[in-house]
């Protein structure tokens, strides 16, 4: 049980961080949903926040090198251990989803008060800002319609990375 619960809360992680999710995005994923690639998996959306018209989307999320923190692998490891053929892939509720983010931030040593289901979102923002991807990528994955939001997420990203003091050398 505890095992099980491990896998799932590390492919809920993963998958929703590498995403741009949201909660309730997260917890609708279905295994019907799902379609692995020789790139990675496509998850297709049904209905979303920001999508009025329920046309759904899909979000593309490739292998990593790093085996130890693949989404995709980590995903197929939890749907084979579980055996899920059909339904909801994670069968928990949003709330849970904060509730696992929090317990994980704590593991880690960061103040879980900080963590919630948003941060899942906003951490993928922050990071693709921080390595330099484009603003139009990020929305791409995380759904956003407009650059505001977007934006306040590369600034805050940016704050250190391009700050003057690291070119005064003391």
């Amino acid at each position: 049980e505890k095992e099980k619960k491990k896998l799932r809360d590390k492919a809920l992680i993963l998958v929703g961080f590498s995403g741009g999710f949201r909660r309730s995005e997260l917890v609708q994923i279905e295994y019907e949903d799902l379609d692995f690639v020789s790139e990675g998996v496509k998850i297709f959306i049904k209905r979303s926040k920001t999508d009025q018209s329920g046309e759904g989307s899909v979000k593309g999320i490739p292998y990593f090198d790093n085996d130890k923190y693949c989404p995709v692998r980590s995903l197929k490891k939890w749907i084979e251990y579980n055996n899920i053929k059909s339904g909801k892939v994670f069968s928990v509720s949003d709330k849970t989803v904060a509730l696992v983010i929090k317990k994980y931030s704590y593991l880690a040593g960061l103040d879980s008060n900080k963590y919630a289901g948003h941060s899942l979102r906003s951490g993928f923002a922050t990071s693709a800002a921080e390595a330099g991807a484009e603003e139009r990528s990020i929305m791409a994955m995380t759904g956003h319609k407009s650059t505001e939001m977007v934006r306040r997420y590369i600034k805050e990203a940016n704050l250190f990375k391009n700050n003057a003091l690291n070119k005064i050398k003391i």
